[in-house]
């Protein structure tokens, strides 16, 4: 194969200086786009969807396990996908692996769930099996994936809740759904975002100062007050960043 050349470590710096005002440029679309989506208008969920969990039947108000927002991965684990009933969509799965503590998304008041149409002792058996015990996950069992354009491949859907009332603020599919897994990508396409001060959100969404919120994933307390020698950590490292950037 033809590879990049060889050069001097002072060359290789002039490159990646010059590659990273284009990288930060995409950063900043990033940032741009999922404010966009934060201003998506809401569509009213008017059907009384129903889930089989591990512990029975769910709706999808419940799925939301009492938080404000919820997303929803459409995997495909079922009779007739290739694997059955050992493997669900090698796709699928890839999503499945990357799926970061949840504990995370949770201090945001975000709830994620995978649906499939596979039996829950299937679901179990192949939680087991693969490690994927950590992501809740239910059975479809009415219209909700073809409702929500899921019928037939992946997806990812979001909802927010408003007492209660459910609206669809988001859905993506095909290579938007390879990006997904990681804490910040979840956030980003929900209709609160990361709630951090510096992002372009309407007036009247919530947000905290970055970095504070942060904390072990078996740590974090609800009211919780952000431990003084992490703010002052956080402080520190967001000065840094910020001196960084403006050069």
């Amino acid at each position: 194969m033809q590879t990049p050349p060889v050069v001097s470590p002072e060359a290789w710096e002039a490159a990646r200086e010059q590659l990273l005002v284009k990288e930060k440029a995409l950063t900043h679309a990033r940032d741009a786009m999922a404010a966009e989506r934060r201003r998506m208008p809401w569509m009213a969920v008017e059907k009384p969807y129903v889930f089989e969990g591990p512990s029975g039947k769910r709706s999808l108000h419940e799925l939301f396990d009492g938080r404000r927002q919820l997303i929803v991965y459409r995997a495909f684990y079922e009779p007739g996908v290739f694997g059955w009933p050992e493997h669900a969509c090698r796709g699928c799965s890839m999503v499945a692996d990357q799926v970061a503590h949840l504990s995370h998304l949770n201090a945001r008041d975000t709830t994620l769930v995978f649906v499939s149409r596979a039996p829950q002792a299937d679901i179990a058996s192949l939680q087991k099996r693969t490690g994927w015990g950590h992501i809740p996950w239910f059975t479809v069992t009415d219209s909700f994936d073809a409702d929500f354009d899921v019928g037939e491949w992946h997806g990812t859907n979001v909802f927010i809740r408003d007492g209660d009332r459910i609206f669809r603020t988001y859905f993506v599919k095909s290579r938007g759904d390879e990006q997904m897994g990681g804490t910040w990508n979840y956030l980003d396409i929900t209709p609160l975002g990361r709630q951090e001060v510096w992002e372009d959100s309407p007036e009247g969404y919530p947000q905290t100062p970055p970095y504070k919120w942060w904390n072990w994933h078996d740590s974090y307390t609800p009211e919780a007050v952000p431990d003084k020698k992490w703010v002052e950590v956080s402080d520190a490292g967001e000065a840094a960043f910020r001196k960084d950037h403006s050069r």
